[in-house]
């Protein structure tokens, strides 16, 4: 089990903030070490990310594509966090455990649903 060695984001301004931010790139790490779907979806976005520029659209339809693809990776590590939490109370079955476990990955899926969508709204207008 790995306890995180990274500051508490205590104290005013840039000091807290910069705490913080070393604080969510650990997080960041821990889920791209951890997590297989979150490196696919990451992937996923490097591919994406770029084809926004090229394409023909509205800055609001930019700003759709970029929001939708950049949601499916909030929504994981959020998804994630439920896991790890749920594992660390304990990893026998419990409905209660489970049915967390199961609500986290039907918000994933239907934030790629989601996605998707507003990707062929916007290309296919």
């Amino acid at each position: 089990m790995h306890i995180s060695t990274t500051p508490k984001p205590n104290g005013k301004g840039f000091k807290r903030i910069f705490r913080a931010s070393i604080n969510a790139v650990s997080g960041l790490e821990a889920c791209w070490k951890n997590e297989s779907a979150f490196r696919q979806e990451v992937l996923l976005c490097l591919i994406l990310y770029p084809f926004i520029f090229f394409v023909n659209v509205t800055c609001v339809e930019k700003a759709l594509l970029f929001f939708s693809l950049t949601s499916v990776l909030i929504v994981e590590l959020i998804n994630s966090a439920i896991e790890n939490t749920i594992d660390r109370i304990g990893l026998e079955n419990n409905e209660l455990s489970g049915r967390a476990k199961d609500m986290g990955a039907a918000a994933v899926m239907l934030t790629i649903l989601m996605m998707v969508g507003v990707w062929l709204c916007v290309l296919l207008n």
